[in-house]
């Protein structure tokens, strides 16, 4: 088993598109890390069904802004449909009373290319090339379920590779 994927790297619908059987049997499940939970739940319990595999026996890691009350509420709407684990952080610990800081470190590079987050939430995606940001939506965010035919800024058919 391969443990649980992050699903929020280059947005949940595209990382659906490429969550195929064979790695939705090697992952025991993913983490909902942006967007709406209940959303992403439903897509989930719903992407299992529709490879024939039960969502009972995978599991939900919901870890984006968690309060007691969201779990809850997340543990009432899904417990019939899939396990889940709860990744609460900030609003379980950091109980003194102060605003808490938003410290998060992020890769930026790797090897000396580039890197990009490309969210479900305002905010949290990142990337500090802008024509990277460019090619990875256009590649991963652009509907097509065979991404290797879109064109990349040049005009000529490419591959991540071909990015700048």
């Amino acid at each position: 088993s391969l443990g649980i994927a992050l699903s929020d790297v280059v947005g949940f619908d595209a990382f659906l598109r490429d969550f195929d059987l064979l790695l939705s049997k090697s992952f025991d499940g993913a983490r909902h890390d942006s967007g709406d939970p209940f959303e992403w739940g439903e897509k989930l319990v719903a992407h299992y069904r529709s490879l024939g595999l039960d969502p009972q026996e995978k599991i939900a890691c919901f870890s984006d802004g968690l309060d007691p009350d969201l779990c809850f509420r997340l543990f009432e709407r899904f417990r019939q449909d899939i396990k889940m684990v709860f990744g609460i952080g900030t609003n379980l610990t950091n109980d003194v009373g102060l605003k808490p800081l938003a410290i998060v470190m992020k890769m930026v590079e790797c090897n000396g290319f580039p890197v990009a987050k490309l969210s479900d939430s305002p905010g949290k995606g990142m990337c500090e090339m802008p024509e990277f940001e460019t090619f990875m939506r256009r590649w991963f965010l652009a509907g097509s379920d065979s991404p290797g035919t879109l064109l990349p800024s040049g005009g000529e058919e490419g591959s991540p590779r071909d990015a700048p």
